[in-house]
C-alpha cells in the first residue's frame, strides 16, 4: 500500500503540471521567460546551475549519437565533474591500492609465513576476495556517480554503511599522515655529508647503541654465561645477545633505532607518559596537511594531474633500488630468505588468515575509496578492465618490493654479523630503523636515503588523497550547496585534521598511532566489507546489480561474480572475522604491552564506527512516515528510491529491466533555476517552451502507464536474486 501511495502522490503532482501546462504557464516546471529554448528533456542545458534538490535536467553533458561515447576533456557530469584524462581514474585506484603496505608488510608476512610458498595462499585469496569485492565496490561508485555516503539509494535502511566508510577513511588519513610526516622529516634529514643515524658517538646515543656492543664470534677471547666477550680485560663485544638482554635486562639497539626514538620521535616509555608535541614534527605534520592541501585544492581535477607522478615515480625508484640492491654483498641471502618456500606452513591457518588479511588491507576494500574514485568516472567507462589491472598490479608490486627490501636486509645482516631473520622487521621498524642502517654502508648514501624516503612519501600521497577525497566527497554529495566552495571545504579539513593530529606529534604519540593502526583500520573493515556485499547481494538483488554493471560495460557478465559475491567473498570475510579474533592479543609496539585502557581507548572508537550501522538503521525506519508497522518500514527502506540510478538521463534511459523504471525522477518534482547564477544573455535565451513541459509529462505518465497498475515504487520491490 505505501508504495501504491507513493505512485499515487507522484501522478497528482504529474497531473498538476499537465493542467498548468497551457501556453505561457510552465506549473512547476519553471517561469514562464524559460520556456523559449526548443530542448528535448532528458537533453542538458550548458552552463546552468542547481540549487540544492534540483532537476538533474539542468545539468551539462555532451550529446552525442553514440550513447556509449566517451568524451575525455570535457565534463560529462558538469555539476560534479569528471576524471580529465582517461588514465586519471586507473592510476588514482593503482596509486590508492598501493601504498605503505606493500613495501613494509607484504614481503615480512611472507618471510613469516614460508617464503615462496606464502604466494600461494595470497593469490587464491587475491582471486576469493580481493578482485570480487574490488569490482563490486568500484562498480557501484561508477553506476550511481555518488561518494559513500550517497550511493545508498537502493537501500537507504544501509546508508549507515557508507558513514562508517568515512569515518574510517577520516581516522585513518589523521595516522597516515603523521607517517607521512615522519617520512618528510627523514627525507629532510637525509641532505646532510653524513647520515646522523650512521655512528654512535652521537650526544643521544647509550651505552647499548650497535657500535658499542659488537657482535663478535669470540674465537680469540673468553665467553662468559651473560652473552659477553672479553680478552682479558677488555670487552671485545657480545657472542650472545639473547644471553646478554636475558641476564642484564639491557638490549642492543642499532644506532638508526636510537635516533628514531631518541631524536626524530623522543619517544617516551609508554603512552602513559605523553608529553607535549614536538615543534620540527608539528612543521613536518603541518607540512603534510599543506601538499594535501594543494594538491586537493580542486579535487578531482588536481589529483588526477599528481598521481601521474606520485602513482609512477615508486616504480622508478624501486627499479634503481632493485638493481642496486642485488649486487650488494650478501643481497642473495637475504632474497633466499624471502622466496625459498617451506611448503609446511600451509597447513597453519594463520598463514592463509595473514594471506587474506593483507589482501583486504592492502587493496583498501570497504574503506569508501573505491566508491569515491570511480564515481567520477564516465558511465560507459570499462571498469572491469581497471579493476583487474589494479588487482594484478597491486600484487606485482607486492612481489616486487619483497625482493627489493629483501635484498638490503640481506646486505645489511652481512654488515652487522646477524641473520636475516634477526633484522628482519615490518611497519615503521622498517621503514625508519632497518632500512636506514641498510643504507648507511652504501656509497653515496645520503642519496639513497632520500631517494628511499621520497618514494615512502610517493607511495603514502596517493592513499592519502584517496582517503581525504573520501571525506570531502561524501560532503559534497551529501551538502551539494557547499561545491561551489571546495577550496574552502577541503582547506577547512585539512585544517581541522591538523589540530585533531597534534597529539600524534607527542613522545607519546607512536603508541597512539599503532592503536589507531590496529583497532581503525582493523576488523571494522572486514564488517563494513560484509555489510557492503550483503547488502548489494540479497537486498538490492546480485541479479539486478551484473545487470546495471552489464548496461555500462555492454557485457555480458560470467557467472563467477554471482558465486563469489553470493557465496565465496562472504564466507572468507566471516572465517578472517573469527580467525582475527581466535589470535587476539594485547597490543603491543615492540617490546612494550599497551595498558588495558589503551586497548579499551581502540576497542571505543572501533565499536563507535560500526555502531554508526545500526544506529543510522534505527533513525531510518523511524523517520519513514509511509507505513505504521515496523516489517512495513523495513521493506520500504530496503526498496530503492526513485533517484537511484545514473545520474544522467540519457544514461537513465538505457534502462530497460525495471519495471516502472522512471527516466526523470527529478522534473516530477519540477525544475528549478535560481536566477541569481544566471547571466544576462542565459535569461534573455530562456529555456523550455511550454510543449515540451507537455511532452515531458507524457512521458513520465507512460513509464507509470507500462508498469501495468504494479504498485512498486519505479525501481521493484524485487530483490532479483
Amino acid at each position: 500500500m505505501s508504495g501504491l501511495r507513493r505512485k499515487e502522490k507522484w501522478e497528482s503532482s504529474m497531473s498538476d503540471v499537465t493542467s498548468n501546462g497551457n501556453a505561457g504557464d510552465t506549473g512547476s516546471l519553471g517561469p514562464p521567460d524559460l520556456m523559449t529554448n526548443n530542448i528535448d528533456p532528458g537533453i542538458y542545458r550548458k552552463n546552468s546551475k542547481t540549487a540544492n534538490g534540483a532537476s538533474q535536467v539542468t545539468i551539462a553533458t555532451e550529446e552525442t549519437d553514440d550513447s556509449r561515447k566517451q568524451m575525455f576533456g570535457k565534463d560529462e557530469n558538469e555539476e560534479r565533474g569528471n576524471w580529465t584524462g582517461r588514465f586519471d581514474f586507473l592510476l588514482s585506484m593503482l596509486g590508492y591500492a598501493v601504498g605503505l603496505g606493500n613495501v613494509w608488510r607484504f614481503p615480512y608476512l611472507c618471510y613469516r609465513n614460508g617464503g615462496g610458498a606464502f604466494l600461494i595462499p595470497f593469490i587464491l585469496m587475491m582471486i576469493l576476495i580481493g578482485v570480487p569485492l574490488f569490482f563490486m565496490e568500484a562498480s557501484l561508485g561508477q553506476f550511481c556517480s555518488s561518494g559513500p555516503l550517497t550511493c545508498w539509494k537502493f537501500a537507504p535502511l544501509f546508508k549507515g554503511v557508507g558513514i562508517a566508510m568515512v569515518s574510517v577513511s577520516a581516522l585513518t588519513s589523521l595516522y597516515y599522515n603523521m607517517i607521512l610526516a615522519w617520512s618528510y622529516y627523514y627525507f629532510f634529514a637525509s641532505f646532510t655529508s653524513n647520515l646522523p643515524w650512521i655512528t654512535c658517538d652521537n650526544s643521544w646515543n647509550t651505552r647499548d647503541c650497535s657500535t658499542k656492543l659488537p657482535l663478535t664470534e669470540c674465537t680469540n677471547g673468553q665467553k662468559y654465561t651473560n652473552g659477553t666477550c672479553y680478552n682479558g680485560d677488555t670487552f671485545v663485544g657480545l657472542w650472545d645477545a639473547k644471553k646478554f638482554t636475558n641476564a642484564t635486562g639491557r638490549k642492543r639497539k642499532l644506532a638508526s633505532e636510537e635516533y628514531w626514538e631518541n631524536v626524530a620521535l623522543d619517544q617516551s616509555s609508554g603512552i602513559e607518559e605523553f608529553g607535549q608535541p614536538k615543534w620540527d614534527l608539528v612543521l613536518c605534520l603541518m607540512f603534510a596537511w599543506f601538499i594535501c592541501f594543494l594538491c586537493l585544492i580542486k579535487g578531482i581535477k588536481s589529483t588526477g594531474k599528481v598521481v601521474y607522478f606520485t602513482a609512477i615515480f615508486p616504480y622508478v625508484v624501486l627499479l634503481i633500488l632493485f638493481f642496486n640492491g642485488v649486487f650488494l654483498s650478501n643481497s642473495g641471502e637475504g632474497i633466499y630468505y624471502y622466496i625459498v618456500p617451506d611448503f609446511e606452513r600451509l597447513l597453519d591457518p594463520r598463514v592463509w588468515k595473514d594471506a587474506a588479511v593483507q589482501i583486504f588491507f592492502s587493496m583498501s576494500i570497504a574503506g569508501g575509496g573505491l566508491v569515491t574514485l570511480s564515481s567520477y568516472n564516465r558511465f560507459h567507462n570499462n571498469i572491469l578492465k581497471d579493476s583487474i589491472i589494479v588487482s594484478v598490479g597491486d600484487t606485482l608490486t607486492c612481489i616486487f618490493a619483497g625482493f627489493v627490501i629483501f635484498s638490503y636486509l640481506g646486505h645489511m645482516a652481512g654488515e652487522l654479523n646477524a641473520k636475516v631473520g634477526d633484522v628482519a622487521q615490518d611497519g615503521a621498524g622498517l621503514a625508519f630503523v632497518v632500512y636506514p642502517t641498510a643504507v648507511a654502508s652504501l656509497p653515496a648514501s645520503p642519496f639513497w636515503s632520500a631517494l628511499f624516503f621520497f618514494m615512502l612519501i610517493t607511495l603514502g600521497l596517493d592513499s592519502q588523497f584517496a582517503m581525504l577525497e573520501t571525506v570531502l566527497t561524501g560532503v559534497m554529495d551529501q551538502y551539494p550547496v557547499l561545491r561551489p566552495h571546495k577550496t574552502l571545504v577541503i582547506l577547512v579539513i585539512c585544517i581541522v585534521f591538523f589540530i585533531i593530529g597534534l597529539p600524534l606529534c607527542s613522545p607519546g604519540g607512536v603508541y597512539l598511532v599503532q592503536i589507531l593502526d590496529n583497532y581503525v583500520g582493523g576488523w571494522t573493515l572486514l564488517i563494513i566489507g560484509f555489510a557492503e556485499c550483503i547488502c548489494i547481494t540479497y537486498i538490492y538483488g546480485v541479479n539486478r546489480f551484473i545487470k546495471d554493471i552489464e548496461l555500462m560495460l555492454g557485457l555480458k557478465m560470467f557467472i563467477w561474480w554471482k558465486i563469489c559475491w553470493m557465496v565465496l567473498s562472504p564466507i572468507a570475510l566471516v572465517l578472517i572475522f573469527i580467525a582475527t579474533f581466535i589470535d587476539y592479543e594485547a597490543s603491543t609496539y615492540g617490546d612494550y604491552t599497551f595498558p588495558g585502557w589503551a586497548d579499551g581507548l581502540g576497542w571505543f572508537m572501533a565499536v563507535a564506527i560500526i555502531l554508526a550501522i545500526p544506529i543510522t538503521m534505527l533513525y531510518q525506519v523511524n523517520k519513514e512516515d509511509e507505513d505504521t508497522s515496523v516489517w512495513g518500514k523495513i521493506k520500504l527502506q530496503c526498496t530503492p528510491s526513485r533517484e537511484w540510478g545514473p545520474a544522467l538521463v540519457r544514461h537513465r534511459e538505457l534502462v530497460n529491466y525495471v519495471d516502472g523504471w522512471v527516466e526523470d525522477p527529478w522534473a516530477e518534482k519540477g525544475a528549478f533555476v535560481n536566477y541569481a547564477y544566471k547571466s544576462d544573455s542565459e535569461l534573455r535565451t530562456g529555456s523550455l517552451k511550454s510543449l515540451e513541459a507537455s511532452r515531458l509529462s507524457a512521458r513520465m505518465k507512460k513509464s507509470l502507464s507500462d508498469s501495468n497498475g504494479s504498485t512498486k515504487t519505479g525501481i521493484s520491490f524485487e530483490s532479483y536474486v
